[in-house]
């Protein structure tokens, strides 16, 4: 009888790494049709590139590493780091940012450390960390919602901004991109407004920005998915967000007039896409059920204090980053009780 024998990440029951990975892309999709529907095609022509440098490079770096391709080509786990992060990018960089931000995913932050299931860090936050970091100025385009600047970037028009930095039919590139919702908060605080006079910015919704509060509810229901067929646990998650709904619903009791609500924290920006879909990567996220409450914990902890005191206004990336270099220590420390003892 001959075994087969594979990398880590390694899946119980009936799962494998493939399916695993599957399921999670299958899981996004509602997430990223939400996002066409509010702010047009780019994000899809950011998906097709991602997708297309990922699985060039992983094959490229399988060929160097002298290893089979097929296993790992058809495992999805590269397509998962490419979607990751065309989500994170805005979806009017430039053509080469994304395909060096994929190869750099790929190839540095996976490939360097020994390929799935070696790699300490988030390939996709990796990724995107450095060129937030290398290229702050196109980082900062992202699309405007379409009931509000009066044009909807259709996939034509989306693949000139891509290639060229000028959509087509005479419009501008601002006309069509505008300040992110946490953009506009932590700029607005820092000139002494009051959350209640940002409040009357059309940009804003009910609790949250418009479109995104719609595009972060789907993304929680695709996350609740995930749970349910037992692709990842409950732990991180609800680590997470119930710290950061915590955190800034203390701040809020202490001064509502500039600190933002729960709600606007965790359905704007990538809370609930860090949360679900990045946090619970089974490589770089802590593995026992205790230590993945102490993990999520301190994601959200670092998402509010980013958002708050940091130069960024997101965070998320930096705050997973930051925890996957602790997840050892949190696992040397939650280690479950070995049976007998």
């Amino acid at each position: 009888m001959q075994f087969k024998i594979s990398t880590a990440p390694f899946a119980h029951q009936d799962n494998s790494v493939s399916g695993i990975m599957r399921q999670v892309l299958y899981a996004m999709i509602p997430g990223i049709a939400t996002y066409v529907y509010f702010f047009g095609w780019g994000i899809v022509v950011n998906i097709l590139l991602t997708s297309i440098t990922a699985l060039i490079c992983e094959a490229i770096m399988l060929r160097l590493r002298q290893r089979p391709l097929r296993p790992f080509l058809t495992d999805n786990s590269a397509l998962v780091t490419a979607w990751l992060l065309a989500l994170a990018l805005p979806p009017f960089v430039p053509w080469w940012m994304i395909i060096l931000g994929t190869a750099f995913g790929i190839i540095f932050a996976k490939h360097l450390y020994g390929g799935l299931g070696y790699n300490p860090f988030n390939p996709a936050m990796a990724a995107y960390a450095m060129l937030l970091i290398s290229f702050p100025v196109e980082m900062t385009h992202w699309p405007a919602l379409a009931s509000l600047s009066g044009h909807y970037p259709n996939l034509f028009h989306s693949v000139s901004i891509t290639f060229t930095g000028q959509p087509l039919g005479g419009l501008t590139l601002d006309a069509l991109s505008g300040a992110t919702p946490l953009d506009t908060m932590k700029m607005a605080l820092n000139q002494f407004h009051t959350i209640e006079e940002i409040k009357d910015n059309p940009l804003f919704g009910t609790y949250g920005a418009k479109g995104w509060e719609w595009i972060g509810g789907v993304f929680l229901l695709g996350g609740c998915w995930l749970i349910y067929k037992r692709v990842i646990t409950w732990h991180i998650p609800l680590a997470v967000l119930g710290t950061l709904f915590l955190i800034s619903g203390l701040f809020l009791l202490l001064d509502p007039d500039i600190h933002p609500s729960p709600l606007f924290h965790i359905f704007s920006g990538a809370s609930i896409l860090g949360a679900f879909f990045i946090a619970t990567d089974p490589v770089t996220a802590a593995t026992s059920n205790k230590g993945r409450l102490f993990y999520g914990v301190g994601i959200g902890l670092l998402i509010y204090i980013f958002r708050t005191w940091g130069s960024y206004p997101d965070g998320v990336a930096f705050s997973v980053l930051l925890m996957n270099m602790a997840a050892p220590f949190i696992d040397y420390y939650t280690q479950p009780r070995v049976f007998g003892q």
